[in-house]
């Protein structure tokens, strides 16, 4: 399977990052948190939001952005509200890296300006700040997932009390 990793700068709601270990968990995408975070991983909202998948993620922590850069080869995309480019017109290769900021401040400008073309934004209205952290994550994954033809993910549900 192709490398797919999610990085979360800083988060800090233990309830986002939860939902967002359920999806790494059933993509198989990688999870990677970079501190500091707003709450403690063994919170309870965290473990309650995810707490079926926590032990099936492949999750690495780091101290820091730059810890973060030091350590991973990839291609880096920055999810923002200020990226020129939308998610869905960028071709994402193996071992793409979705990155998104604090829920309260998203990613450091700096790093934003200095990535330009690697700036990717998802559609929404003008005048609401942003769409929901876990939200987000979720249609960034499904899109990479999707130009990649969803590899290693059943495409078909069964019923339960009944035969297709």
């Amino acid at each position: 399977m192709r490398n797919l990793n999610i990085v979360l700068v800083e988060p800090q709601i233990p309830q986002n990052t939860g939902n967002i270990s359920r999806t790494c968990a059933v993509t198989g995408a990688r999870l990677h948190l970079i501190r500091p975070f707003g709450f403690e991983i063994s919170d309870k909202h965290l473990k309650r939001a995810g707490l079926d998948y926590w032990d099936k993620l492949d999750v690495t922590y780091y101290d820091s952005l730059d810890d973060f850069f030091a350590r991973t080869e990839g291609t880096y995309f920055f999810f923002t509200t200020k990226g020129r480019k939308i998610h869905s017109e960028v071709s994402y290769p193996d071992n793409s890296y979705l990155i998104f900021g604090r829920e309260d401040k998203g990613l450091p400008e700096s790093l934003l300006y200095n990535n330009p073309n690697s700036c990717v934004r998802i559609p929404m209205r003008p005048m609401l700040r942003s769409l929901n952290l876990s939200n987000s994550v979720a249609i960034g994954v499904y899109e990479v997932l999707r130009q990649w033809d969803y590899p290693e993910l059943t495409s078909e549900g069964q019923l339960t009390e009944y035969t297709w």
